[in-house]
């Protein structure tokens, strides 16, 4: 066999070593390249390896804290990016004429949510579409989906992005919670301006003092306009469990979304307070299931978003609004 013969073989044995180079140029660590993979790090580095022995250049450059691809290596992922994406899309499009979902689909969906409404209903999806695989992603960053490689993300926000296809899952609400026992040490606020007395646990959020605001409900408040109030407490956290775990306890009145107290509210260990107020403006009032823009959006997918459409049709407010405790309103000193 002649050098040009062993050498397009060389290469043809090779057509898997450059997908794996995209991967590791889409994921920036051999670390994640080798979970998206499902490989080992020690063989995602031998195949970058063996194909940078059969190029004759350097594709990648490693130091202790990242990965980067030299100039032949960005080449070459840019050259060969596109066909790959064609494959795997044209593959896709081919295992879908079986007409059954299956597959692996990637999910990444907030904390506080994927573990209190999400995860609890996960079983019964997997149950009904035994030949789908879910890797789910809890976290509360705001990721690219394509660059990190998801198929799908959950997302309690305002407006999601142009760029993208969403699906509205249902409407949430935010509710200013209690427990019984922190009501009857300090009272039961009577109006929003009463929370000035209060320890309020809150939500970090960009201006230097928190504030919430209200809006009256009711036709007993129709005179009455928006209010906010600056509010203060001994606790603030970036989760909606860790500040309805410290109201659990006793510490203070929280504002939170619908979905992370609806379970606590329906058991009476925490009350509404102040429910003829409406809390506005403090969390998203939609959560929307996103996906990166596609001509082809496989089965489980689509399987996927329509199971949760289905099981939070209903949203997270039936049933959560629990009377205040049987006690003496107790008027506070106003600032």
């Amino acid at each position: 066999m002649n050098n040009a013969i062993m050498d397009e073989q060389k290469i043809n044995d090779l057509w898997s070593h450059l997908h794996w180079l995209t991967v590791l140029a889409q994921q920036g660590s051999y670390t994640a390249a080798a979970a998206r993979l499902g490989v080992s790090k020690a063989a995602m580095s031998q195949h970058i390896a063996d194909l940078e022995r059969t190029a004759g250049v350097t594709l990648v450059r490693r130091t202790t804290r990242s990965v980067r691809l030299t100039e032949a290596g960005q080449r070459l992922v840019d050259s060969t990016r596109a066909s790959f994406e064609q494959i795997a899309q044209s593959f896709a499009e081919v295992r879908d004429l079986a007409g059954v979902p299956r597959g692996l689909l990637r999910v990444t969906a907030p904390v506080a949510f994927a573990r209190q409404q999400l995860v609890p209903r996960l079983p019964d999806f997997l149950r009904e579409y035994p030949e789908v695989r879910l890797e789910l992603d809890l976290s509360d960053r705001l990721i690219s989906l394509a660059t990190e490689g998801f198929d799908l993300a959950i997302r309690h926000t305002a407006a999601p992005p142009d760029t993208h296809v969403a699906w509205t899952l249902c409407a949430t609400r935010s509710v200013l919670v209690s427990s019984r026992g922190y009501l009857r040490r300090r009272g039961v606020p009577a109006s929003p301006e009463d929370l000035l007395t209060h320890n309020c646990l809150h939500y970090p959020r960009a201006q230097d003092t928190p504030a919430w605001s209200f809006e009256p409900v009711g036709p007993q408040h129709a005179n009455e306009q928006r209010v906010t109030v600056p509010v203060s407490g001994s606790l603030s956290a970036n989760n909606s469990e860790a500040l309805r775990d410290a109201a659990l306890a006793g510490l203070g009145i929280a504002l939170l979304p619908d979905f992370s107290v609806q379970a606590s509210l329906q058991t009476g260990k925490l009350v509404q307070v102040l429910p003829q107020w409406r809390p506005v403006g403090a969390f998203a009032e939609q959560l929307y299931a996103i996906r990166p823009y596609s001509a082809h959006v496989p089965r489980a997918l689509t399987a996927f978003v329509a199971f949760l459409r289905q099981a939070l049709a209903a949203g997270f407010t039936q049933g959560i609004e629990t009377p205040l405790p049987s006690m003496q309103k107790v008027q506070v000193p106003r600032r």
